[in-house]
């Protein structure tokens, strides 16, 4: 089955020209089946490709997916023209009745800030709360899952020293999570942050199970299931390129960056970079779509209100 997505939206030809199924919503509206209802809170700059990024991974599932996008209401982005965020986006505090099987939150350039200096961090502790009785299963990434496993945990974050970039080897701590189905026993992520979660402070609290973990940069992949979570502190969505975006980008400014780790083939930022990371990236937010499906309620006004 395909996502739903407006045709006019520019995720809907980059996906159609990939061989994603995606459709309109006249074709969606005569299909007689309940799509899931996916909603992604979008706190990147460039919000036109990390839309597409996500869309691309939740749209590869044999389930149709009615996708909403979401912005902080009391935020007003600089990076993204005004006629995308008006015809495409929502303010969160205009959605505070709806109800949504899925969410997910993104990362956000502001994690050398303590997380109460960051400007929409009253709204975003808001938006965490209103999860618990709104949507089925939220999906935290990067800063987005550092702040909830803070909010809701206290668990915090730390500064690195140097910035944990590039492509890092990952262990599958737990093969039989249905969050997994599929996994290798390790594998290679995309990592880009100047913060890291430390594994031992994860353990500590009751309730939350490591699923992945590097000996590197740390956990990777936390489930939280009192609050029908989970939380990824690293890029599986990231394109082939983006890592190299970030590092040209960082080069040109003439600020001080290490080459992607496990990145470049041998570690020539002159070569074209390889995606190894793309079919366990599929897996993830496939077996995470299953998931909802196998257990969200069919009715809508019963979500937030059962067991995950």
């Amino acid at each position: 089955m395909p996502i739903k997505l407006p045709e006019t939206l520019p995720a809907f030809d980059v996906l159609q020209n990939e061989g994603v199924m995606v459709m309109g919503e006249d074709r969606a509206e005569r299909q007689d089946i309940r799509p899931l209802r996916i909603a992604l809170l979008n706190l990147m700059p460039k919000k036109i490709q990390t839309e597409t990024q996500f869309a691309r991974l939740i749209g590869a599932t044999p389930l149709q997916i009615d996708l909403h996008l979401i912005r902080i209401s009391s935020h007003e982005t600089k990076n993204t023209a005004a006629e995308h965020m008006e015809a495409f986006y929502k303010p969160w505090e205009d959605l505070t009745e709806e109800k949504y099987d899925g969410l997910i939150i993104t990362g956000a350039p502001v994690e050398h800030l303590p997380y109460e200096e960051v400007t929409y961090w009253d709204e975003l502790t808001r938006i965490f709360e209103w999860t618990q009785t709104n949507v089925h299963s939220t999906f935290g990434v990067c800063w987005g899952g550092m702040a909830m496993i803070h909010h809701f945990h206290g668990v915090p974050k730390h500064m690195l020293d140097e910035k944990a970039f590039g492509c890092f080897r990952h262990q599958n701590l737990a093969p039989a999570s249905p969050y997994l189905r599929g996994f290798s026993d390790d594998l290679l992520m995309p990592v880009s942050r100047w913060t890291e979660i430390r594994q031992h402070e994860v353990e500590a609290v009751p309730g939350l199970i490591p699923l992945l973990a590097s000996d590197e940069t740390g956990p990777a992949l936390v489930k939280d299931p009192d609050h029908r979570a989970l939380y990824m502190f690293n890029h599986f969505e990231y394109d082939s390129g983006t890592l190299k975006e970030e590092y040209d980008r960082d080069v040109s400014a003439g600020k001080k960056i290490a080459v992607p780790v496990n990145y470049y083939p041998h570690d020539d930022p002159e070569t074209i970079p390889t995606n190894r990371w793309r079919s366990h990236a599929h897996l993830l937010y496939g077996n995470w779509i299953n998931e909802i499906y196998q257990t969200t309620p069919f009715n809508l006004d019963a979500i937030g209100s059962g067991h995950w």
